[in-house]
């Protein structure tokens, strides 16, 4: 029981606002010190760790797509995707949300980088979409939801770190991805498309006289597409694995933003300064990860869970369930990376006990995930909308909108766990 007091510690510390790196990694000393029967001597085995990290090549594409998605950031392409998609729909109630959708979706396969699109949608979107006399609910929930589809939909940071943490091929869980991804678009459009028609001023149609500029378009929409299956198509296909292609996804993010004009000194010097801050967190988090499993572990927690719900419980349904409901409500309070370190690998074992396959319990892992940057009142994309959005909109306009959302969430993760087959169509 030492083993559950420490991990409710180690969560308390995370809500009075420590560090999460120095929450676990803290709270691993303080056990191990306190626990005649742990002692120092368990990290003797923490330098191994380390180096394992520091030489996992699979590890070595995160702060790649990183970058990718910074330099794209920069690139000026999601306003001329958003400008051009718009102009398609023109005329169409609901219209407009759509389109911010479809671009969230490519943006996603572009990019991955929950914070970047949803900062890009709210400064590029969310004047459009109020000026055209959209409900701030509908709005501000439409941007939120469609800049956070970089959580499931390939190539995602987060498939990337489950893949490491859960041992399985990460190509294949970017395959596995895809069509639980497409689901959820398809899921908010028809929300959109549905809310249109039953109140029109919630979402009206853009009436203006202006044609719709098809080579415009093209020119918009075919080079992130072309990188989207350059980079993906490589890894399906087998010709890459996702670190050389997260590498080959830079250098056309390069080639991307010399088109648009946009590679300059301080473009590639921001894209590198953040890429080193956003790696070396999520890198700290991992070392401190490793040092709270360490004594976790040899507490005796990970047993402890793994008989509960094998032998005590013995339902494979009533595991699914408790884990999603925990992923669930703890992405209320911490973040995903650390709910992939900490709570994961807790979960693994019992998982591989039951039987249950690896890559079809990750994906529903990552869309649970992707649910905590939406759910009030800490959900990461909120802050960035409202960041980015200013006096435009109050936080209850955005708690109010990202409700149908998160509802629409649910909807898609019950779905990929009744009809296992969205998960297993590409692989």
């Amino acid at each position: 029981m030492i083993a559950l007091v420490m991990f409710a510690v180690a969560l308390l510390l995370l809500l009075f606002g420590v560090p999460v790196a120095f929450a676990f990694g803290g709270v691993a000393m303080m056990f191990a010190f306190f626990t005649p029967d742990v002692g120092f001597e368990v990290f003797n085995i923490l330098p191994f760790r380390i180096y394992g990290i520091m030489s996992n090549t699979t590890l070595m594409a995160v702060p790649l797509f990183i970058m990718m998605g910074l330099i794209l950031e920069k690139s000026g392409m999601a306003e001329k995707l958003l400008m051009s998609m718009s102009s398609l729909f023109k005329g169409v109630r609901g219209g407009l949300g759509v389109s911010v959708v479809l671009v969230g979706a490519i943006l996603a396969a572009s990019t991955g980088i929950v914070s970047a699109s949803v900062v890009m949608m709210s400064v590029i979107a969310l004047p459009l979409m109020l000026q055209a006399g959209y409900n701030k609910g509908l709005a501000s929930g439409t941007i939120a939801a469609s800049g956070t589809l970089g959580q499931i939909i390939p190539p995602s940071i987060i498939l990337i770190v489950l893949g490491d943490v859960m041992s399985v091929s990460v190509g294949e869980l970017f395959m596995g991805a895809v069509l639980p991804g497409l689901t959820l678009v398809g899921l908010y459009i028809t929300y959109i498309m549905i809310r249109a028609y039953i109140n029109k001023e919630d979402a009206p149609a853009i009436i203006t006289d202006e044609q719709v500029n098809i080579i415009g378009l093209l020119l918009a929409i075919i080079p992130p597409l072309l990188l989207m299956v350059a980079v993906l198509g490589s890894i399906f296909a087998g010709i890459a694995s996702p670190t050389e292609s997260a590498a080959f996804g830079v250098v056309g993010g390069l080639i991307l933003s010399g088109v648009n004009r946009t590679l300059n000194f301080e473009m590639i010097k921001y894209a590198l300064f953040e890429t080193m801050k956003l790696s070396g967190m999520i890198f700290m988090i991992l070392i401190g990860a490793t040092a709270f499993s360490l004594v976790f572990n040899e507490l005796g927690g990970t047993d402890l869970i793994l008989e509960f719900f094998s032998h005590d419980i013995g339902n494979v349904w009533v595991f699914i369930g408790v884990a999603m409901l925990s992923i669930f409500i703890l992405g209320f309070f911490i973040d995903f990376i650390e709910i992939s370190f900490i709570i994961v690998p807790i979960l693994v074992p019992v998982m591989e006990a039951f039987g249950i396959d690896p890559i079809w319990f990750a994906v529903l892992i990552a869309m649970n995930l992707q649910a905590s940057f939406l759910t009030p009142p800490f959900g990461l994309s909120l802050f960035f909308l409202k960041g980015a959005a200013g006096k435009s909109i109050t936080t209850m306009d955005i708690y109010k909108g990202i409700i149908p959302f998160i509802l629409l969430q649910l909807l898609g993760l019950g779905l990929v766990i009744l009809f296992p087959d969205l998960v297993f169509a590409f692989i």
